[in-house]
């Protein structure tokens, strides 16, 4: 199977509390190879255009209230299956319903502080890391 793509990025509450290392230290002993990685701080604007997915739903504005609150690590992850294979390890997005020794369950506060999110689709993936990386900041080399 080919390698794939796909996005994480630690939310605010997990940068917050410190937990970058260890989320990041999960998701490397899981296979994944990191090919780039940035801190940012979100403006309102780009949040809802990151999250316009979600535009018409009623948690929309807290949503854009909380993931503007602090920075985030966007990551563009890789290895066989990479979408599927970071959902199952950060859990369901209710860190109460999430699996033990998922991300979520570990460090998650509730739905919304949930200390990480990943892309659901190769289609997302893409816009996904789109939105945070341009192609020249997306290391690419094998080695040998």
């Amino acid at each position: 199977m080919p390698k794939e793509r796909t996005l994480a990025m630690i939310k605010p509450d997990a940068v917050r509390r410190q937990l970058i290392g260890a989320i990041i230290q999960q998701i490397e002993s899981a296979g994944f190879t990191i090919r780039a990685m940035k801190m940012v701080w979100l403006r309102p604007q780009e949040a809802q255009t990151f999250y316009s997915v979600h535009r018409n739903k009623p948690f929309f504005d807290s949503l854009i209230q909380y993931i503007t609150s602090g920075p985030v690590v966007a990551l563009v992850l890789e290895r066989e299956n990479a979408i599927t294979e970071l959902r199952n390890l950060m859990g369901a997005t209710n860190p109460a319903e999430a699996q033990p020794g998922t991300i979520r369950h570990q460090y998650g506060l509730s739905i919304e502080q949930n200390a990480i999110h990943g892309s659901d689709s190769p289609e997302n993936a893409q816009r996904e890391i789109a939105f945070f990386f341009g192609e020249r900041e997306i290391y690419t080399y094998e080695q040998p």
